[in-house]
């Protein structure tokens, strides 16, 4: 089609040209027509003039009176064509002829002066009408559009269609070159494209190959090197430089250093690879070279008949899977077996015991093992744990499954052995062995062990059974003194479900509200009267009855209940005292547990605010035990509660190790002399010597004394004769309930009156 600029262009030619014959034409003819008739009437005028003026040059003076005549000759320039009016003026501008009827517009009037001798005697005019000249003109112009038009068909229309079609054929072909050119451009970018692809996939590729953590080396069907990266070249300590490509296997072998990268050779490892070819699998095999790293190697038929070959070193990922398989199966601080390889060994061990044969289990624990991480750190604790453990691989009879089971306790198997006397000679040399003296970070350290034994198949026949029928021989072997081994007896699971029955009780007993203060008075023996009450705990439980604090405290200690419970007793107890006369006080026994707890200040001052009870009026009663835990924060604590204004006693002075350091250490306001010396006060003379003692000392430091349990008569002569200050015991009254003390003291006070 032919293209807007195009067409515009060729029918503004066709247009100019019909406008051009359309108007053109009349107007040339018109311009024609009308410069002949001017020209004509412009000849007429002259010529007629010149008559007239040869008529009235021989009489100029009449010519204006003879107008017939001037009209005779203006006659003979009458053009029938035409028809004019003729007008002759004289000199003056008078009319002198006017001959002709009026000429109808448009007109054409020519004038021209009559010259008689030189001088102008007149004017004559000439009019002639040009309406015929204008219709002609009409008549011309319309052939003339008529021409112009057809013009303009044959111009514009015709050349259009041919040039319609001239350039739609050239449009065809140049859409048809234009989509070949597209179809070779695309084709070229396609090129291009797969060509930039192929150079990033190649860059790809290289760097894909050369940051692998695998070497790879690939071999065509003929054994020779394809492709191979630099990880490769690196594992084996090669050249690039001599290993090009298209080297033979069997050259690549003999430039390896530190053996042969394939197990077995070259021709087994082909032999390997065709066989997997076959069967479309993959080689996968392990091999240690002369250097001692290990190496994983896949290698995989390729369709072409070569094969690729991948090589991983799996050296530290080895050593790794070594070490987390040890440390899964052994103590992390001892490095001995723990607890999981010491169930395997046993399990083993039960498997393989044959008929007559017994297998004991030896579960140790460190004696005193608490107070040295307590007081010396877990630091010294650790390394204590170490060397115990070494000295326990010393003992232990080589190859015989040991562990440590957690903390403190330790376990050991003994097979192949005469029963009981095989573990009691390997419990006794473990209990020797142990609580010889440690030296731990420059210090020396004591400990001792206790052992618990269970023997199989007698005391169980699974790994469950017999280690929890040692861990309760161990229990009993603690708790009958430590530093001893016990074997266990079919009474102590009785014994431990009911310690187990007695803990859950305990459990819910502060919440059931099951326990209650009881009250026992404190005596002063000269003058004898009671100055004030301890507070002591019992448990009032609904099936068992009243439970004394020996059979609960302990467990409520070893659980730490007994934090929550002792609280709970010292609000009772100042509750209750302060209902009393101002001079009674209040005594109140603390656990070494409760001094664990740092609060344990803030505990005292919040039960004294909320009684108010005067702090005076309260004394705490602690056991050297307390000051064995943490020397300095325990005398910190005891301190602040000094200052406050709160009494503190030692209760049971006497059964400590270290008693004459501790009152050196703290000015404590009360000793009380621990009731196994004064129920033998009177028979046994080295009682005598320590109440004599405990009481001399007293008196020469200032400090109160008192005697616990007494009893009788002659132990309370006793006490007195060698000066202690107050008496506690059942002499004077059992511990009563709060609601019976009224009665107690005024009873107490009668008898006083009487004696």
């Amino acid at each position: 089609m032919v293209p807007v600029s195009l067409r515009t262009l060729v029918g503004s030619i066709g247009l100019g040209i019909a406008a051009f014959t359309a108007i053109v034409i009349p107007v040339g003819f018109f311009v024609v027509g009308y410069t002949n008739k001017a020209a004509l009437l412009d000849f007429k005028a002259e010529h007629a003039a010149a008559h007239i003026a040869n008529h009235i040059r021989p009489n100029d003076a009449n010519w204006r009176h003879r107008p017939a005549r001037l009209i005779e000759l203006l006659a003979e320039v009458e053009m029938a064509s035409m028809p004019t009016r003729k007008r002759v003026v004289d000199a003056d501008g008078a009319l002198v002829v006017d001959d002709g009827t009026p000429i109808r517009s448009p007109t054409i009037v020519r004038s021209v002066p009559v010259t008689v001798s030189g001088r102008t005697a007149g004017e004559l005019s000439i009019e002639a009408s040009i309406r015929g000249l204008i219709l002609q003109t009409a008549l011309v112009g319309l052939l003339s559009a008529l021409l112009g038009s057809a013009m303009y068909f044959v111009l514009r229309v015709f050349p259009l269609r041919v040039l319609d079609r001239t350039l739609g054929d050239l449009a065809r072909a140049n859409r048809t070159i234009a989509d070949r050119n597209r179809l070779l451009e695309q084709q070229n970018q396609m090129l291009i494209e797969s060509r930039s692809q192929l150079e990033e996939q190649n860059v790809r590729f290289d760097a894909a190959l050369n940051n692998m953590t695998q070497g790879l080396c690939m071999f065509d069907r003929n054994e020779r090197l394809l492709v191979y990266n630099q990880r490769f070249l690196d594992m084996y300590a090669l050249s690039a430089d001599a290993l090009a490509p298209g080297i033979s296997l069997e050259s690549l072998l003999q430039r390896v250093k530190g053996g042969p990268p394939i197990p077995g050779g070259a021709e087994q490892h082909l032999q390997s690879v065709r066989n997997a070819r076959d069967d479309n699998q993959a080689i996968t095999s392990v091999v240690e070279i002369d250097d001692g790293r290990i190496i994983s190697l896949v290698s995989r038929a390729m369709l072409n008949g070569g094969w690729v070959t991948t090589h991983e070193d799996i050296t530290e990922r080895r050593r790794a899977e070594a070490k987390i398989v040890h440390m899964a199966h052994h103590d992390a601080l001892t490095n001995l077996p723990n607890r999981v390889r010491f169930r395997s060994d046993m399990e083993k061990a039960l498997a393989a015991l044959g008929r007559g044969q017994t297998l004991a289990v030896l579960s140790v624990d460190l004696d005193r093992f608490k107070q040295v991480n307590d007081t010396l750190g877990h630091a010294t604790g650790d390394h204590l744990l170490q060397a115990a453990a070494e000295r326990l691989r010393n003992v232990v009879r080589e190859g015989a499954p040991m562990a440590r089971l957690g903390g403190d306790e330790f376990a050991v198997l003994q097979a192949n052995a005469d029963q009981p006397q095989g573990a009691t000679a390997l419990a006794t040399r473990i209990i020797d062995t142990l609580s010889a003296p440690f030296v731990i970070d420059g210090q020396q350290v004591l400990i001792g062990a206790s052992v618990g034994v269970a023997i199989a198949p007698g005391d169980g026949t699974n790994v469950a059974q017999l280690l929890k029928n040692a861990d309760m021989g161990l229990y009993r072997a603690k708790a009958d003194g430590k530093g001893t081994v016990r074997f266990f007896e079919p009474g102590m699971d009785a014994r431990m479900q009911a310690r187990r029955l007695l803990e859950i009780d305990l459990r819910k007993a502060l919440a059931d509200s099951e326990f209650e203060v009881f009250f026992q008075p404190i005596v002063q023996l000269d003058p004898q009267e009671i100055i004030g009450f301890e507070a002591l705990l019992r448990w009032r439980h609904p099936q068992r009855g009243i439970v004394e604090p020996a059979a609960f405290i302990p467990l409520a200690e070893e659980t730490g209940l007994i934090a929550p419970i002792g609280e709970w007793v010292l609000r009772q107890a100042c509750a209750e005292a302060v209902k009393w006369p101002e001079h009674f006080h209040i005594a109140v026994n603390l656990s070494p547990v409760q001094f664990k707890n740092r609060t344990l200040v803030q505990t005292v001052i919040a039960a004294l605010a909320a009684s108010g009870l005067a702090p005076q009026r309260l004394e705490l009663e602690i056991t050297e035990s307390v000051l064995l835990q943490d020397e300095e924060s325990t005398l910190a604590t005891l301190h602040a509660l000094r200052e406050f204004g709160v009494r503190i006693a030692m209760d049971d002075f006497g059964t400590g190790y270290s008693s004459l350091g501790y009152l050196r250490s703290f000015p404590f306001d009360k000793i009380k002399i621990d009731q196994s010396f004064i129920k033998e006060v009177g028979s046994r003379s080295d009682s005598l010597a320590i109440v004599r003692a405990v009481t001399g000392l007293g008196t020469s430091l200032g400090i109160a004394t008192t005697a616990e349990g007494v009893e009788n008569l002659e132990q309370l002569e006793r006490v007195k004769l060698e000066g202690c200050n107050e008496g506690q015991g059942f002499l004077f009254s059992p511990p009563v309930e709060a609601k019976e003390l009224p009665a107690l003291i005024e009873k107490h006070n009668r008898q006083r009156k009487v004696a």
